[in-house]
């Protein structure tokens, strides 16, 4: 793959705009557009093949694992599922072993992920020590450490005392980070491992009530209101959760949100089988909240989608139903869910792509450098989308080193052909492929071979 950070990319249509036209970068950025460009001096050239270009996608959530659980995921294997998924920039959660409650942790994970330099990878720091919300994490250390920790949160356990959340909250605002909280009382929740409504209730599972997000969702939000600061809601589920960001956000409070692509496409029907790969926190809901979240992404009551992605070993997910570990890969099938669910039936074009995969993570976070215009000056963050191509999933094909997809054998639409990180080719196959690259055959055969 090229590392020269120069590069041309050939026939490729801005946004899924007018005619294809060439972009031409050289140390990274963007330096022309047009029609019939030269290749600038040591560049690789890739063919678009008339495709979308769209900015490199940022995901505010994602289980990268490592530290202590590289059986599941690594750094490295995460950093190649993003890239492949067209994704520029990860935020990797807390929830690793030790966890990433301290600079020495969240510094070392940045520092894996600059040495692979497939994506940027950002730890996102522990709001409380262990994870256990009892005590306030070195917000400061973190933020002040060579990973610069933009983002902190306990997804896995909410910050469910108040007074450790308020105070979180006033820190935050302080030294200018984002608390993002997993909603859910886990008063409601003891022993939950499905939506509180008619099929848990038919097959025998424990239910998983609305309320359970919604009420932390509100009290969030009024803490927010007080503090005077800024609170993202991690993975809103449902129908409930988007009219409360509807409301907070009438009253000037400053709440964000984000919706996984499982969450767009999958409802609670799937749970007939037991299988444990649709077991997900918080649980796949009803078809009215999933028609809910993708209009409120449309609208922008929810800001931006987040994968989730959480690897888990085999074993972990085939068991019974209420053991198997909540949990969904999504880093390389998320561009073609949102296809499927927003693009297709009218509900956003690719400039609405853009905007919620890349530009306002970017923004929500303050990353200077991604999800910017597709334009000369800017840097060359991009990705190359088939519009009109389509894979089958194939969970042992895909980058991770789990394989827990809940789209296995589905043929999804929208196909990721390059990514570009800086001017440097990190994924690539079909047309986009170099011709000096050679084939790995880690990263499987479905779509086209991987480069």
């Amino acid at each position: 793959m090229s590392v020269t950070g120069s590069v041309l990319i050939t026939n490729v249509r801005p946004y899924g705009d007018g005619d294809p036209v060439d972009v031409a970068v050289v140390d990274g950025e963007i330096t022309a557009i047009g029609a019939g460009l030269p290749a600038p001096d040591g560049a690789d050239t890739i063919d678009g093949g008339g495709g979308v270009l769209l900015p490199g996608f940022v995901d505010l959530h994602t289980h990268l694992r490592q530290p202590g659980r590289e059986d599941t995921e690594t750094v490295e294997s995460g950093s190649r599922a993003a890239a492949r998924g067209g994704y520029t920039a990860v935020f990797a959660m807390a929830n690793t072993d030790p966890v990433a409650d301290n600079a020495s942790i969240t510094d070392h994970v940045w520092r894996l992920g600059r040495e692979i330099g497939l994506v940027d990878v950002h730890p996102v720091g522990a709001v409380t020590v262990g994870l256990a919300g009892e005590q306030l994490a070195e917000m400061g250390m973190m933020a002040d450490g060579d990973a610069a920790v933009k983002l902190f949160s306990d997804d896995g356990k909410c910050v469910h005392d108040p007074v450790i959340m308020k105070r979180a909250l006033e820190y935050s605002k302080g030294l200018g980070v984002l608390i993002s909280q997993h909603s859910e009382d886990p008063r409601l929740t003891v022993g939950a491992v499905a939506h509180d409504g008619p099929t848990a209730a038919r097959l025998g599972l424990t239910g998983w009530p609305r309320a359970a997000e919604e009420s932390i969702v509100a009290r969030d939000a009024l803490l927010a209101r007080d503090a005077g600061a800024r609170v993202h809601i991690a993975h809103a589920s449902t129908a409930g959760t988007v009219e409360l960001i509807r409301w907070a956000r009438g009253q000037g409070i400053e709440i964000t949100a984000e919706v996984t692509p499982h969450h767009l496409l999958l409802d609670d029907s799937r749970l007939e089988t037991y299988d444990g790969v649709n077991r997900v926190n918080p649980p796949l809901r009803e078809e009215t909240d999933k028609t809910a979240l993708r209009a409120a992404l449309a609208d922008g009551i929810i800001d931006c989608v987040a994968t989730d992605h959480a690897p888990h070993a085999a074993q972990e997910k085939c068991c019974e139903f209420s053991q198997a570990r909540p949990g969904m890969l999504g880093l390389e099938t998320a561009l073609s869910i949102v296809v499927e669910t927003m693009v297709r039936p009218g509900l956003l074009d690719w400039r609405g792509v853009a905007r919620v995969m890349s530009e306002r993570p970017a923004q929500i976070v303050g990353l200077d450098d991604q999800g910017r215009p597709i334009a000369v000056g800017e840097p060359a963050n991009l990705t190359i989308i088939d519009p009109d191509g389509s894979w089958e999933v194939r969970g042992q094909t895909l980058a991770s080193k789990s394989g827990n997809t809940p789209y296995e054998s589905m043929r999804l639409p929208g196909v990721v052909q390059a990514t570009v990180l800086r001017g440097r080719v990190t994924a690539a196959r079909g047309p986009a492929a170099l011709d000096d690259t050679v084939f790995d055959p880690a990263f499987g055969e479905t779509a086209g071979e991987w480069r």
